[in-house]
């Protein structure tokens, strides 16, 4: 395989350690095979005096990460193995790697940036967005529920924000990100030649200072807290729907008609996901949490059939099972949070004295 093909690209140069994400005609979709390479090379790194700065991106126009290979997780849940399983426990000691890296990690959220993108991106120190950014954790519209530490960031997002994006799939821009602390800085597209080659000459904190620009206007969501807390800050999934219904404008209407169209099993379980999230002290507790909740939804019906009906067949029409939020037990969600024993994901606790992202 020549460098070109290679799906990670590794560089080292300048005081940089950069890797670029190489499935351009995919987006770039995570493989396991692409986490072992990204975390390999950080532990390299870690103790490479010739490295100061990560960086972290993607290759070709259309985006950074547009999620994890959710083809081959279909194919394993069909065949009964425990490949998924695998991808999953090292995808998330990954996310909790580049949280808790030593040395500034700067992601260049260019493009589109969901699911898995977001797990290698916005724990990092550094989370750049510009004109082109479409960040969104689209998870529960599978029969999923958002992971890679998506239920930690969206539970930490402004008022009830998180709970809004993460159930009903929308996107944010790069503005909404920053609103919502998926990221934190706007450098435009044009200033990337310029921002690489700040980062090779000094420090992080300063490249960006002298590179980023302020945000070109207000957040709109920010101007929807009113309803969307009201709404959303309801105890069950059912009551969240009822107040959308009532609420009667266009916005929380069409939130409405969202929910009713997806998984009801995706959505109890995500929302206790959110609450339960909001007290973590630690995002490796979300994302223990996040591995017990994917490997039950792996041998479930509805996120193999969710991945059916939106990338195998595109038939946009998934059978869900249940298929009405009634017929959803507590004891039907709380079997999603049981401890996978010998599968726990056990990762070690930082020191949270410090960023604690």
């Amino acid at each position: 395989m020549s460098a070109a093909e290679e799906p990670v690209l590794v560089r080292a140069y300048d005081g940089i350690g950069h890797l670029t994400l190489n499935r351009p005609r995919a987006i770039n979709a995570l493989s396991h095979d692409m986490v072992r390479i990204i975390h390999a090379a950080l532990r390299r790194w870690r103790e490479d005096d010739a490295v100061r700065t990560v960086v972290i991106d993607g290759a070709g126009e259309r985006g950074l990460c547009a999620g994890g290979d959710v083809r081959a997780i279909y194919d394993d849940a069909r065949a009964g193995t425990q490949e998924s399983l695998a991808f999953w426990s090292d995808e998330y000691r990954l996310n909790a790697e580049i949280a808790r890296y030593p040395k500034p990690v700067v992601a260049l959220m260019d493009g589109i940036v969901m699911g898995g993108g977001v797990g290698i991106s916005a724990h990092a120190r550094h989370r750049v967005v510009n004109e082109t950014s479409v960040i969104a954790m689209p998870e529960v519209g599978i029969g999923f529920t958002p992971d890679v530490g998506g239920t930690y960031l969206l539970s930490r997002a402004p008022g009830e924000l998180g709970t809004h994006l993460g159930l009903t799939s929308d996107r944010m821009d790069a503005v909404e990100a920053i609103y919502c602390g998926f990221a934190d800085s706007w450098v435009p597209g044009d200033r990337r030649a310029d921002l690489l080659a700040a980062l090779a000459a000094g420090d992080a904190d300063e490249a960006l200072a002298k590179l980023a620009v302020p945000v070109p206007h207000e957040s709109t969501l920010a101007g929807q807290r009113a309803w969307i807390d009201s709404c959303y800050s309801a105890d069950t999934v059912e009551e969240i729907l009822d107040r959308l219904i009532k609420h009667g404008g266009n916005a929380a209407q069409a939130a409405a008609g969202r929910l009713a169209e997806l998984s009801p099993t995706a959505l109890k379980v995500t929302l206790r996901a959110f609450r339960e999230a909001r007290s973590d002290p630690a995002l490796e507790d979300s994302l223990e949490r996040e591995l017990r909740i994917a490997v039950r939804s792996l041998a479930g019906h509805d996120f193999p059939e969710g991945i059916r009906a939106q990338v195998i067949d595109r038939d946009r029409k998934p059978f869900w099972l249940p298929a009405s939020l009634a017929e959803v037990s507590d004891g039907d969600v709380n079997a999603y949070f049981a401890p996978l024993e010998e599968y726990e994901l056990s990762l070690p606790r930082p020191d949270l004295t410090g960023d604690a992202r």
